[in-house]
Order: C-alpha cells, then sequence, then structure tokens
C-alpha cells in the first residue's frame, strides 16, 4: 500500500535559515535572539514546555551552579537520568558553560559504569532518583575506590537550587570562551570486544553530526521530533536532541519508550519525525492494541528513521502499511556524532537493505591495503568529516589505529558500494565466521533470515570446532516462535545461501543481546545461546 499524504521532499521553507554556529552556546543565543518565544522541548510528564529565550535563560543558570560548584572549563560532568525536560538542560547547561558532558549508560551495569565513573574522571554526577542508588553502588563496586569519589548530586535535591537563581534581565558579559575543538560530549562504546573506549566528540563534531541529519531529513522549524532513545545513546542525543536545535525545530521528550503511549503523544504534540530502532519498531507493528490503527494518529508524520541495526524489509512494509508513515533506514556510530548515512526522504528512491548514501560526510569502500574499490565490491566502510570524532579518551594507541594514513575514520564495517552510491552492509571485520579456512559475512545470512516471513530479528554467529575451526549458528526471534517451523526454515536457508553457509543449529529466543543503542550484540551469542 503506497503511503499517502506525505510531502517528502522539497519541503524546506524559504525562511528556514539555519544559524552559522561554532558552539552549541552560539546556537542557543542565536534562536533565542532570532525566535525567543518560539517553543523548543516539551516533556510529556510536566504541562510546561520551554522557549528558546527560557533554553538561553536556564542553560545559563545551570552553568552558573556547575561553576559555582568548582567544575573547571572542559572537566566531565556525568548524567545518570531518565529523558526528560531537566535531562536535556543537565546536558545544554554543561555544554553552554564549557564543559564537557559525560554519558552514563543507565543500563550498562554497575560493573562498566564504575569503569566509565573512574575512566572519564567525572568531577560532578548528576542523577534522577531513579539512578541515584545505581550510581553509588557502582562506585562502591570499584575494587580500588578513591579516598575522596566523585559527588553525586539527586537533580531532585538541587532542582530547587538551580531555578531559584535569578535569571538576568540581559545576558551577562562574562561567558566561558569555548572554542568549537573543545570537548563536549564524552560517550562510551558498547564494549563487546573489551573494556569500553571513551569517544570524545568536540563542539564542532557534535554540530556537524546534527546537520547530517537535518541534511537528510530536510529538518526545518516546523519540525517536532519525539526522543524516543534515551540521552545517554548517541542517536538519542545527537538526532533527536541537537538536530531539532539545530534546524530552530522542537523536541518532545518521554521518559521511556512506550509501546502503549507512542501513537497518542504523536498525536497530541503533533510529532512531524521520530527515531527509532528495529526492535522497537516491531514491538509497535505486532501490538493487539494497533490491529485497527487510527490513521488520524500518525497524520502529522512525515517519516520515522530506522538506525542502529538492520531493519528486516518485511517489517518495513508491514509498519508502513499499517501505520502510513515511511521509514528510513540510516546507519550511525558514536564516533561520527550519529548519522553517516541515510536514504533519501523520497519512498521511490529507498533501497531496502541499504543505510543508504552519505550526507554531510565523505564515505568510501577501501580494501586491506587502504585503497578505494570500485562498485560493488567488499571492503571496508571508511569516513571522513567534521562530525568524526576528535580521539580516544587516553587511547592514543587506539585512536592512530582507527585512522588511515591519510586521516579516514576505519569504521570495522563491511561493505560494498553500488552504481548508485548507496551502501551495502555485509558485516563486521571482526565477527567473520572461518569456516574450513572460508570467510563467511554473517551479515549475508542475516539479510536471508530477515527477508523471511514472521522473522523480527535474526543474527548469525561462529562457533568454535574442532573439525572446521567455526561452524554458522543462528539466533532468531519470530513473530510466533510456539508454532515456527525451524525445518522449513532451514531448508529455506539452505536454498538460498548453500549447505555450507547454513546453520548447524538454529536457537529460537524471545529477544537477541543488544546494546544500548538497540544494535545486536553478536560477539555474546555463543554464550547467550
Amino acid at each position: 500500500m503506497p503511503i499517502i499524504g506525505k510531502q517528502l521532499d522539497k519541503r524546506r521553507s524559504k525562511d528556514s535559515k539555519m544559524p552559522h554556529a561554532n558552539t552549541i552556546k552560539d546556537l542557543i543565543d542565536d534562536y533565542a535572539s532570532r525566535t525567543p518565544q518560539k517553543i523548543y522541548m516539551q516533556d510529556v510528564q510536566h504541562t510546561d514546555a520551554l522557549t528558546y529565550q527560557e533554553l538561553q535563560l536556564k542553560t545559563q543558570q545551570y552553568a552558573q551552579f556547575f561553576a559555582d560548584n568548582h567544575i573547571q572549563k572542559g572537566q566531565n560532568i556525568g548524567f545518570a537520568m531518565c529523558n526528560s525536560i531537566d535531562s536535556a538542560l543537565t546536558i545544554l547547561g554543561a555544554l553552554y558553560g564549557g564543559f564537557c558532558i559525560t554519558a552514563i549508560n543507565l543500563v550498562a551495569g554497575a560493573k562498566t559504569i564504575s569503569y566509565v565513573i573512574e575512566h572519564s574522571e567525572c568531577s560532578l554526577i548528576i542523577a534522577d532518583a531513579d539512578h541515584e542508588s545505581l550510581m553509588r553502588e557502582a562506585q562502591q563496586s570499584n575494587s580500588n575506590p578513591k579516598p575522596n569519589p566523585c559527588p553525586i548530586l539527586r537533580y531532585d535535591a538541587i532542582e530547587a537550587d538551580i531555578w531559584a537563581q535569578e535569571i538576568p534581565s540581559k545576558i551577562p558579559a562574562e561567558t566561558a570562551d569555548i572554542q568549537p575543538d573543545d570537548a563536549g560530549l564524552l560517550i562510551y562504546t558498547s564494549g563487546t570486544t573489551g573494556v569500553p573506549k571513551g569517544v570524545v566528540l568536540s563542539h564542532k563534531n557534535l554540530l556537524a553530526g546534527a546537520n547530517n541529519t537535518v541534511l537528510a531529513h530536510q529538518l526545518d522549524g516546523d519540525d517536532k521530533a519525539l526522543c524516543s532513545l534515551p540521552l545517554y545513546h548517541i542517536n538519542g542525543f545527537c538526532v533527536t536532541l541537537l538536530a531539532p536545535l539545530l534546524s530552530g525545530g522542537a523536541v518532545v521528550f518521554d521518559k521511556k519508550f512506550s509501546v502503549k503511549k507512542f501513537w497518542d503523544i504523536i498525536s497530541t504534540y503533533q510529532c512531524t519525525w521520530f527515531s527509532l530502532v528495529p526492535t522497537q519498531i516491531a514491538y509497535l507493528t505486532y501490538d493487539e492494541q494497533y490491529k485497527d490503527f487510527d490513521r488520524q494518529k500518525s497524520a502529522s508524520v512525515r517519516f520515522g528513521r530506522s538506525a542502529s541495526s538492520a531493519l528486516a524489509p518485511s517489517l518495513q512494509q508491514e509498519f508502513q502499511s499499517k501505520f502510513n508513515v515511511p521509514i528510513i533506514e540510516t546507519m550511525g556510530l558514536s564516533e561520527t556524532a550519529a548519522q553517516i548515512l541515510s536514504n533519501p526522504l523520497a519512498p521511490e528512491k529507498h533501497k531496502t537493505g541499504s543505510p543508504g548514501i552519505a550526507f554531510g560526510n565523505q564515505v568510501k569502500i577501501i580494501d586491506p591495503q587502504e585503497q578505494e574499490l570500485p562498485a560493488n565490491q567488499e571492503g571496508e566502510l571508511i569516513i571522513k568529516g567534521d562530525n568524526v570524532m576528535s580521539y580516544y579518551l587516553k587511547n592514543p594507541e587506539a585512536t592512530r589505529a582507527s585512522f588511515t594514513a591519510d586521516g579516514w575514520l576505519k569504521t570495522g564495517d563491511l561493505g560494498k558500494q553500488d552504481e548508485d552510491g548507496y551502501f551495502f552492509i555485509t558485516g563486521r571485520a571482526k565477527e567473520l565466521i572461518i569456516k574450513g579456512g572460508e570467510n563467511i559475512a554473517p551479515r549475508e545470512i542475516d539479510d536471508i533470515m530477515l527477508a523471511y516471513p514472521d522473522i523480527i530479528e535474526a543474527a548469525a554467529f561462529g562457533r568454535d570446532c574442532k573439525n572446521y575451526g567455526q561452524i554458522v549458528e543462528v539466533a532468531i526471534v519470530s513473530e510466533d516462535n510456539d508454532n515456527f517451523d525451524t525445518d522449513k526454515f532451514l531448508q529455506y536457508l539452505i536454498e538460498q545461501c548453500g549447505a555450507f553457509k547454513a546453520p548447524s543449529k538454529i536457537h529460537l529466543l524471545t529477544e537477541l543481546p543488544k546494546g544500548p543503542s538497540g544494535k545486536i550484540q553478536r560477539l555474546k551469542l555463543e554464550n547467550f545461546c
């Protein structure tokens, strides 16, 4: 069924001129001057909304609060909070004051959180009431606790101090001397192959990453995003917090993603776009309450975007048909301030199974000798642009190893580019399955599995074998696990990818292990299954 009523091309208003900003502070100041009464943030937990002028004044208050607590320019401030106006102001207030905000992954577990706090040398952590105890538990789990640990302040205990500060009638003349290359965000990778690496993104990186989203999706001041991914994830941070700020639009926060409330929030706040991961798309598509969906609830939406892992073509088509909203496949990394690739807005230009083409940065495919490959030859994706990270914190060796001799970021993702410039991801270099001396890209098997009816999630992985070195196994989640015919599915895989690449075992699961971004953690599957 075609998507109707969606004007997806040539949407940019003649008046939607974005400011030339070198820092997040510049951006906030510019919109506070140009559109002071326009709403920037709303929160479904509260009736109040925040205008651009109020955003400027509040971020000044937050910046002053941090300075009053003896935090120096460039020092790290951690945040451990659910999505809300308060968490967004904590982030933007730190950036406005020239501090580096450290994203603490709330689902990473005490051990990893302890490592992040220790490694980042946070000077202060702001936590909400739901996560203060987790932060203290993480500190106490450190095998070598510091005599003077980083202070943890619960937000509701300090909120009155921040908001009670007198709002100046004029913008203070003295502000932090923030430069484009100053660190703005410290965010940690998922650490599936070892300890997490701390990705340092400057103000320039963050603005460029947000701009890639604005360019690809033609965002302007009329747009309003629903932030459904946590702000401690690069997608939530750059795509649905900073991209609306850069384009002069608005963003709506809910505490966390809710299948039950999703479309009611969209309709109530007239959101025009959202960003989800495939698992969330599946939850919405197959939830019984949306069996007879009222399409008026999605009428305001121009598009949804999918990121973090492959989206099953059948799931994409079913979502679009049910909700009358086009889903745009994209790809991004923490190291690139989120988006590097996106399908164009126009549905006829989408290529199923591809995260799209480059917007705002350069992407190409190289061989092991770092030479660019022609179309349709598999190699490693590399990226160049202002959105590419500054460095890995305290890890110069990993930083050097992540760049080519001429300064391109090596992603570790394997893929190829077709004649039209669309990229297709075939796997991760570290995830290759080597069976009998032959390399098997698990993503190739994933794509075949995801094309099978009723498959929601799927991932192939290698298991050690004394005869072949490794054998192929697969883990899947189907719409109805109890009635899924694994014999029929195996025969399909043998026909599609050959007996050599077909799995020795099929694991039916209720959910695959994932990182905070929703990306399937393939290297954990051998122990998980």
